[in-house]
C-alpha cells in the first residue's frame, strides 16, 4: 500500500469516530428527557402529598347538640375527601396523556384519557349524585 492510501484509511477511521460519536450525542437527550420526566413525577407527587395532607386536616367535624349538623359535617368531611382523590388522579391523568404524546402510545394515551375522565367524575361526584336526586 502507498503512503497516501494509509492516510485515506486513517481519515476514514476518523470520519467514523466523529459519526458514532454524533449518533451517542443524539441518545442522550432521550436519557435527559427521561431525568426530566422524573424528575417532574418526583415535584407532581411530593405537591399531591402535601396538599392532600394539609386538606385532611383542614376539615373538623365537630359534634355538635344537633345530629342532623353531625351527619352533615361529617358528610362534607367524607366528600372533601373523595373531591381530593378525584383531584390526585385528574392530575395524573393529565401526566399520562402528556407522557403519552412523544411516544405516539395509542395505549398508554388511552389509558390516561380513561384516567382523566374518572378524576373529573371523581371530583364532581358530589355535584352528581345532587343533581340525580333532585
Amino acid at each position: 500500500m502507498k503512503k497516501n492510501d494509509m492516510n485515506n484509511i486513517n481519515s476514514n477511521n476518523s470520519f467514523n469516530s466523529k459519526h458514532i460519536n454524533r449518533v451517542n450525542k443524539e441518545e442522550t437527550p432521550s436519557k435527559a428527557m427521561r431525568n426530566c420526566a422524573k424528575k417532574g413525577f418526583h415535584i407532581y407527587a411530593a405537591t399531591v402529598l402535601t396538599v392532600t395532607f394539609l386538606l385532611s386536616f383542614s376539615t373538623a367535624v365537630f359534634a355538635g347538640g344537633d345530629p342532623i349538623a353531625v351527619v352533615n359535617n361529617l358528610n362534607e368531611f367524607i366528600f372533601g375527601i373523595i373531591r381530593a382523590i378525584g383531584i390526585i388522579l385528574l392530575g395524573w391523568g393529565v401526566v399520562q396523556v402528556g407522557l403519552s404524546m412523544p411516544s405516539n402510545d395509542p395505549t398508554q394515551r388511552a389509558n390516561g384519557f380513561l384516567t382523566l375522565a374518572g378524576g373529573i367524575v371523581i371530583t364532581f361526584a358530589k355535584e352528581i349524585l345532587t343533581m340525580i336526586m333532585g
